[in-house]
């Protein structure tokens, strides 16, 4: 065979072999440049932040006053007041009957009149010997025995007298009032029961205050001082502004919660007994603070994704704190101005490469837009 025939087609399959062999140089570069992801950044700030504490708890009198009969025995006849009335001071609420008390001062009257007949009677015969002690006309034990006889009848005179006078007393007591201005927060007893000093019969609260006692945990406990402002939610929606009246100076041992006692206008939806929940403003001081599509939340918890000086991403455990208008306190990260990505970095694994684009320069939405292929007709 004639070596030009066949040294061609050899050389032709030698110099393809050789252009594919450098086909995976240029796909690597390729791939190389694809890896590096363009995604938007923010940076770490000092923005004033106004943060809260939310709590729950129940709504109870600022001061309860318990209502009862000072005396005991006898039968409750009327009732003038229910549960929910307003009742000023010295209003009366209750009335007991009367009837077996008139009989007993009608009793202690005439044991009065009694004593003071007996009481004049020998105050006379002490009198009549006076003046006839030195002549011996009586003897000195009838002189005395008269003279104490009549001590004896005036002092019955004065027992009497109090005995009446207690009595007159407990008439008096049988009209149950009000110690103070508020409204009845229960009414214990019933028509027909009968009085007594250990049992009350009704429970007021004082000049018609109702309060929040609020349940707070310990670490929130000491971020909350008296006079501070707090938003009362109730059941129904409505919001009453308050204040902090009382902070508790006991924490319970076994929940860890403290009580704080906060102050409320009189409004007709508070009850007491029924439930809230209370938001306590705390003071706008500059905190660091990034957008809220900074943070990620996983398994660990609550992370950013920083971009270093190379361009690396890097990802770091934060600790968060309040959030408003946007963006979230960052209580334990990166420092001020730290570069961190936004949203589209939600991928990134630590050692990852980016382009890293400030979100001031990103471009608007509209100019992002493709315009769509027009259709031509022919």
């Amino acid at each position: 065979m004639n070596i030009k025939y066949w040294a061609f087609p050899l050389s032709v399959v030698l110099a393809l072999t050789a252009a594919c062999s450098k086909e995976p140089e240029v796909i690597d570069t390729k791939s190389e440049e694809s890896s590096i992801r363009t995604v938007s950044v923010d940076t770490v700030i000092l923005r004033p932040m106004t943060g809260s504490v939310t709590a729950s708890g129940l709504l109870l009198p600022r001061e309860e006053v318990a209502v009862g009969s000072e005396i005991s025995g006898y039968r409750v006849a009327e009732l003038l007041v229910d549960e929910g009335s307003t009742v000023k001071k010295n209003q009366v609420l209750a009335r007991l009957d009367p009837s077996l008390l008139l009989a007993k001062i009608a009793q202690a009257e005439a044991n009065l009149t009694q004593a003071k007949t007996l009481a004049n009677q020998s105050s006379a015969e002490a009198d009549r010997i006076k003046g006839y002690e030195d002549i011996g006309a009586f003897s000195e034990e009838e002189i005395a025995t008269r003279v104490a006889k009549a001590k004896n009848s005036n002092a019955g005179v004065e027992v009497a007298q109090a005995q009446l006078n207690e009595l007159q007393t407990q008439r008096n007591l049988m009209e149950v009032r009000s110690p103070v201005n508020g409204f009845v927060l229960e009414r214990i007893v019933r028509l027909g029961d009968v009085s007594g000093q250990s049992q009350p019969m009704f429970r007021l609260a004082s000049n018609s205050l109702i309060e929040m006692d609020a349940e707070v945990p310990e670490d929130d406990l000491a971020t909350i001082t008296v006079g501070q402002a707090a938003t009362v939610i109730l059941p129904s929606g409505a919001e009453l502004q308050g204040k902090v009246r009382l902070l508790s100076p006991r924490i319970d041992p076994e929940t860890k919660l403290g009580h704080v006692r906060v102050q409320l206008p009189t409004h007709p939806e508070l009850r007491a007994g029924g439930y809230a929940k209370v938001v306590f403003q705390q003071v706008s001081t500059p905190v660091p603070a990034v957008p809220e599509k900074a943070v990620q939340f996983e398994a660990s918890g609550a992370l950013l994704i920083v971009i270093d000086k190379d361009n690396l991403a890097r990802r770091v455990v934060v600790e968060t704190g309040a959030r408003t208008d946007g963006f979230v306190e960052i209580k334990n990260g990166p420092a001020v101005g730290t570069r961190v990505a936004l949203g589209g970095g939600a991928f990134l694994l630590n050692g990852d490469a980016v382009n890293p684009i400030s979100k001031a320069n990103e471009p608007n939405a509209v100019s992002d837009k493709v315009a769509p292929a027009t259709k031509v007709t022919p």
